[in-house]
């Protein structure tokens, strides 16, 4: 399961049951474009049960500074274009290779160094946990130009941080560094630049170490008690205990 750097600037790699994502455009921070999105979309496609953990990451010396600005007026064009549900759907296709690394049974890691704005910082949200070096500085900066954030960043934003500060975050653009980032809960952990791969290998063992069964049943019950209503969630526990306890017992 690979990609190569002229599919997207995108590589993966698999250790066992870890799948790392790696952005490989340093020289341009890890800007992104539509083909960064359809290798994503890709990857995520090629996933198996093997696979428990998902890393994210970009080289160099920022996790990505959102899209190439350079293909935004081309994007543009294209998409008004379009009629409005044939936009829509290009869109969608986008948001596919962001919305995969909540796939069942999987948790994903972000390492964010640097920039993570836009596009990138929606890339970061994307993902169930994030561990950010020190010098981070994620935006999300879409209203600045007249957009609005599309790739799956607004929900993740809100259940992370809630209504208000997400409104604050979004309206203004500003930056938020990595002793905020881990105080509003945007990141789990924040570590010199040069901890950060240390830090994400420690997380990922601390994952892999439960149960694989109990782990996957776990991590659903918490990805739906985000929006289920209590008895939704009472319910659904019991379930998934009922299933447990007769795996244990066969």
């Amino acid at each position: 399961m690979t990609g190569q750097p002229d599919e997207g600037w995108v590589r993966a790699a698999r250790t066992g049951a870890v799948l790392t994502v790696s952005l490989v455009r340093p020289g341009q921070l890890n800007a992104q474009t539509p083909a960064t999105w359809s290798a994503l979309r890709a990857i995520g496609g090629q996933l198996d049960d093997g696979v428990r953990v998902v890393v994210v990451r970009g080289e160099g010396r920022s996790f990505s500074a959102g899209l190439d600005r350079s293909v935004l007026p081309g994007l543009a064009a294209e998409l008004t274009a379009l009629p409005a549900d044939q936009a829509e759907e290009r869109i969608r296709g986008w948001q596919a290779a962001f919305r995969w690394l909540r796939a069942p049974g999987v948790v994903s890691v972000a390492a964010v160094q640097g920039h993570a704005v836009g596009a990138g910082a929606q890339l970061a949200l994307a993902c169930d946990l994030r561990v950010v070096a020190e010098d981070l500085q994620l935006r999300l900066p879409e209203t600045t130009l007249g957009l609005v954030p599309d790739l799956t960043g607004t929900s993740s934003l809100v259940g992370l941080v809630g209504y208000a500060r997400a409104v604050e975050l979004c309206l203004t653009g500003r930056p938020v560094g990595a002793a905020e980032a881990v105080a509003l809960g945007l990141a789990t952990s924040a570590v010199p630049a040069d901890r950060l791969d240390a830090a994400v290998a420690d997380l990922t063992a601390a994952l892999l170490a439960p149960d694989p069964g109990a782990a996957r049943e776990t991590l659903a019950l918490l990805r739906s008690a985000v929006h289920d209503s209590p008895a939704e969630q009472d319910a659904a526990e019991r379930a998934a205990q009922v299933r447990r306890l007769r795996t244990l017992g066969s």
